[in-house]
């Protein structure tokens, strides 16, 4: 069973999967021991689900029992779900899903009020990010993230927000995320079972050039390198941003085609 409209996930000859960028001039080509790619059928959701529930099954086992199936956000039409899977075998080995605001609030936003600097931008969240446990878990994760942000250079999204709980938050910060509420700590989020958070922010304009400026070590597998294995589908052309609380018609949303929320 299809998840999502066949005109965003079957793109005609004329519209080719969006793949990893190319480099610039001299940039490598790197091929990688997994794929990287939207979640487009039932049986490709519950591979996403698996992983989500056994990662989180390792770090928060009571919430975790609460992913143990498909969620009602996963078929959401401004969300997508994204799955790494090992190319030995087709194993699950890495997802998260990803939302806009453009129809609707963000989740954290559900126990949140976003600063005057993120108000009326064009966001996007990633959550239920799960990773296999084996050698290959740091690089796929690194993947998706590049995944995610290739989503919203495409989209033109101006901030991605996370949430992460110690000692996740560590790693949003060597990303360059920076603090949304820098004086106030950890906040429980409602999407995420009432478990404290550290909200963070990173502006995709300037992201590049901050990398480079802070020559940070993984520019070159974002920006220098090409992966054909990281396939995020057909670019479209985003929509409008909705106004606050207003909720897309679904013939608005299927016009969207929508890459990544």
């Amino acid at each position: 069973m299809e998840l999502f409209p066949a005109a965003v996930f079957n793109p005609s000859k004329a519209s080719r999967p969006r793949t990893a960028r190319a480099p610039a001039a001299g940039g490598a080509i790197e091929r990688l021991p997994f794929t990287v790619r939207r979640v487009e059928t039932e049986a490709d959701l519950l591979k996403a689900v698996r992983i989500r529930h056994a990662a989180y099954a390792r770090h928060v086992p009571d919430f975790a029992r609460s992913l143990a199936q498909p969620e009602a956000a996963d078929y959401d039409a401004d969300t997508i779900v994204l799955l790494a899977e090992s190319k030995l075998d087709g194993t699950p080995i890495g997802s998260t899903r990803i939302r806009t605001n453009l129809y609707r609030p963000l989740g954290v936003e559900e126990s949140i009020v976003l600063p005057d600097w993120l108000q009326g931008k064009r966001l996007v969240e990633a959550t239920r990010l799960g990773i296999d446990e084996g050698r290959v878990g740091r690089m796929v994760k690194i993947a998706l993230v590049k995944a995610c942000f290739m989503y919203c250079e495409d989209n033109a999204i101006d901030y991605s927000v996370a949430t992460g709980r110690p000692p996740v938050d560590k790693q949003y910060q060597q990303l360059m995320f920076v603090d949304v509420f820098p004086e106030e700590g950890l906040v429980p989020l409602r999407h995420v079972g009432n478990i404290p958070h550290r909200v963070m922010a990173f502006e995709i304009a300037t992201f590049q050039q901050r990398w480079a400026e802070a020559r940070h070590p993984m520019l070159n597998f974002f920006f220098n390198t090409h992966h054909p294995d990281i396939d995020i589908g057909p670019a479209a052309p985003p929509p409008s941003l909705a106004l606050p609380g207003r909720i897309a018609t679904p013939a608005a949303r299927s016009r969207s085609e929508l890459a990544f929320a």
